[in-house]
């Protein structure tokens, strides 16, 4: 944990709870079920449901004000549900007898005493975690800190800080990791060493949801994906399942209009559009290759041929466009 209240919520005020957790579920699985949060007349989540899984990277996407924050929040009881439910493994997290061992969570990077060394202040955290002075030198060495880690944190960038909050979050070898936006101030280098990092720990089974307002961000290493807007779920798949959504489109030009037309007709391609002097068409559900092919084998001279297939990153904000709207972060 990275936050004073993360600190607050490993004492709880109230005894453990020993009952049966219920259903029995993979350890390591987050579910949501009808997550309602209001604010007022606010309503910052929205009868979400979704589920995370184990040895699985999984992106928490939505825009700024999705309600992305808010719902991890709640997940980690540091906001109370107005309605539904948030487990990690069958329990509220305040149900979880020793929680640093089952989750690890940063939800930001600033709240370091900057007069601490990075290695004093996993050494804080320690004794919460079960964890010894050898543990947090081993992954200050894990998130490439280990030659700063006696350096103030004050004098740390904000990469160096996103990196601290991850070690911080691994002390006590948890088995799911919750983290907020963790590539904010990382350098290119810095992105693709965490892409490999999150990878590697999804390997050895653990659950990863990573939350971020852009897909772009998190494409390459995320297994799955639950995307949000305006506080409700609007995707959820695998992410070859999202890639599926990206139907192929074709811009085609040739010097030929009425042959490029039987060319399309005999094809039966989908023309969404077609230019005022009809020498360029836009062909949906196909590919450069096949248009190309097709126009060679019939004779047809082409002057150009564009690939226009929507970018992921297209696809994701048409899914969010139409449901954006005042949701808490």
């Amino acid at each position: 944990m990275t936050s004073d209240d993360a600190v607050r919520i490993v004492r709880p005020a109230k005894p453990v709870d020993t009952r049966p957790a219920g259903p029995a579920v993979a350890p390591g699985t987050v579910s949501v079920r009808g997550l309602t949060k209001t604010f007022g007349t606010v309503t910052a989540v929205d009868d979400l449901s979704f589920d995370v899984l184990p040895g699985r990277v999984t992106g928490f996407l939505g825009p700024n004000g999705a309600g992305k924050t808010t719902t991890l929040r709640m997940l980690l009881g540091l906001a109370t549900p107005t309605k539904g439910t948030a487990t990690i493994s069958g329990r509220a997290y305040a149900d979880i007898p020793d929680p640093l061992r089952e989750v690890g969570a940063a939800l930001e990077a600033t709240s370091f005493h900057p007069g601490r060394t990075g290695l004093d202040h996993l050494r804080t955290y320690a004794p919460y975690a079960g964890a010894d002075d050898t543990r947090c030198h081993e992954l200050l060495e894990q998130v490439g800190l280990g030659a700063a880690g006696r350096r103030r944190v004050g004098g740390y960038s904000l990469g160096m800080r996103q990196r601290l909050a991850l070690a911080t979050t691994l002390l006590g070898s948890p088995r799911v990791l919750l983290l907020d936006e963790p590539s904010n101030g990382l350098d290119p280098e810095g992105i693709r060493w965490l892409r490999g990092f999150l990878r590697h720990l999804a390997a050895q089974g653990m659950t990863v949801l990573v939350s971020s307002h852009m897909l772009s961000e998190v494409q390459q290493s995320v297994d799955d994906v639950v995307i949000i807007a305006g506080g409700r779920l609007v995707h959820a798949s695998s992410m070859t399942e999202l890639s599926a959504l990206a139907s192929p489109r074709v811009a085609v030009t040739s010097p030929d209009g009425p042959a490029l037309d039987r060319l399309a007709a005999e094809h039966r391609w989908h023309v969404s559009s077609r230019s005022s002097d009809g020498t360029t068409l836009e062909v949906d559900h196909v590919s450069t290759a096949q248009v190309g092919a097709a126009a060679f084998a019939a004779g047809v001279e082409l002057h150009g041929l564009l690939d226009q297939t929507d970018s992921l990153e297209d696809l994701f904000l048409r899914l969010v466009q139409p449901s954006t709207s005042g949701a808490a972060a």
